[in-house]
């Protein structure tokens, strides 16, 4: 039996969401682009997905645009608005070190073709604080991408606040809330954001579907150009199934968001308390009160995080850690060494999400499965033998 704690990465498809998709893959498939009635059909139920959508983040429902998923409206908000807004090159984008890698790279892409970057950093609570991106704004700065809640350590930002300073300063405000929705409230009239991206995934909808939310009036250049679906914002024919999901799984992530949230919070402190009381050198990632719920960030010392994480899943415990094995090498979290954590230390971060399956049991099981893992890898570790038995 596997026991799950990777939420945060994907969460299972709650079957009351695959219920209400099953019709539109063989009864109603129609194409929502024709004029007979399967078409109509299928139009009909895509604009009532869009509308409850709009209704549950307090937007219009022309300003939701559908999309494949979290990354491909995060693509869309940086390059579509700056081909308008500075289709020769010479406009600046801020955004954090420690975003998601679908904005991190995306501006990074853009700067290497005409455009300036700013790479504001985290302070060591995991915060991107507004008075920090106001230092970084220019006259000639177009976009401020700022993530909502973070999705390695689960610090909020307050999103608001930097879509005053953008505004201010004559720029369009981005934030990525995949990891938000569902979790915390999203009201995009209360954070006052031109643009906001989602993903259906991340709160038990499908793989695969996801939305912009793009303030009415925003210029915008669309990524994806073909038969101008989308109100020509976003070409190719729409997954009218994905988008009824997304519309049922939000519906039902925001009607149980106040249990979940603590409920979770709940066994997010258990396991950070049972973890950092029963090892030494453990502590929690960032110890900040505005985090989400279902996120523990631990960084276990003198230990590497892809060998508890391949311990855990011999034994049956899915989690996931800041560092990844590339090109043979261990890399550390972007995110850790963003809010100053050592590049030693960092290698030790796990990251345990809690959902809606998550229980107490469970969450006991992963805890006694993971103290002697810990306890034999650091037996074994010359690193840590170094950092804290005072060996050479």
């Amino acid at each position: 039996m596997t026991r799950y704690f990777d939420y945060a990465a994907t969460t299972p498809t709650d079957s009351r969401v695959v219920d209400a998709m099953l019709p539109y893959f063989t009864e109603h498939f129609g194409n929502p682009n024709s004029l007979y009635t399967i078409g109509r059909d299928a139009f009909k139920a895509l604009e009532r997905a869009r509308e409850r959508i709009a209704t549950l983040i307090n937007s219009k429902p022309e300003e939701i645009i559908f999309m494949s998923g979290g990354t491909e409206a995060d693509n869309a908000a940086l390059i579509s608005t700056l081909n308008r807004l500075a289709p020769d090159g010479g406009g600046h984008i801020i955004t954090s070190s420690y975003e998601h890698h679908a904005v991190l790279e995306v501006a990074q892409w853009l700067a290497k073709h005409g455009h300036e970057l700013t790479v504001v950093k985290p302070r060591p609570d995991g915060h991107v604080y507004a008075e920090d991106v106001k230092e970084a704004m220019r006259p000639n700065t177009k976009v401020v991408s700022i993530i909502m809640a973070n999705n390695e350590i689960g610090t909020i930002n307050d999103i608001a606040a930097i879509a005053k300073v953008a505004h201010e300063g004559g720029a369009l405000m981005h934030t990525d809330a995949v990891q938000a929705l569902g979790k915390i409230p999203v009201d995009v009239e209360a954070l006052d954001v031109d643009m906001l991206s989602m993903s259906a995934h991340k709160i038990y909808g499908p793989r695969g579907t996801g939305a912009l939310y793009l303030k009415r009036g925003i210029r915008f250049d669309p990524l994806i150009k073909g038969g101008g679906q989308e109100s020509r914002k976003r070409s190719g024919t729409q997954n009218v199934a994905g988008a009824v999901g997304f519309a049922h799984a939000l519906e039902l992530a925001v009607a149980e968001m106040a249990e979940e949230e603590a409920r979770l919070s709940e066994l997010r402190d258990y396991i950070i308390e049972q973890v950092t009381t029963r090892l030494e050198n453990t502590q929690v990632t960032v110890d900040s009160g505005k985090r989400l719920p279902n996120i523990a960030p631990l960084i276990i010392k003198g230990v590497e995080g892809e060998a508890m994480l391949l311990q855990l899943d011999n034994q049956g415990f899915s989690v996931s850690t800041g560092s990844a094995c590339s090109s043979g090498s261990l890399e550390a979290s972007h995110v850790l060494l963003s809010i100053g954590v050592p590049q030693e230390v960092a290698h030790g971060s796990l990251r345990i999400s809690l959902g809606r399956w998550s229980s107490l049991n469970d969450c006991e099981a992963l805890v006694d499965a993971l103290i002697p893992i810990v306890e034999r890898l650091r037996a074994m570790s010359p690193v840590y033998k170094k950092m804290f038995c005072g060996e050479e």
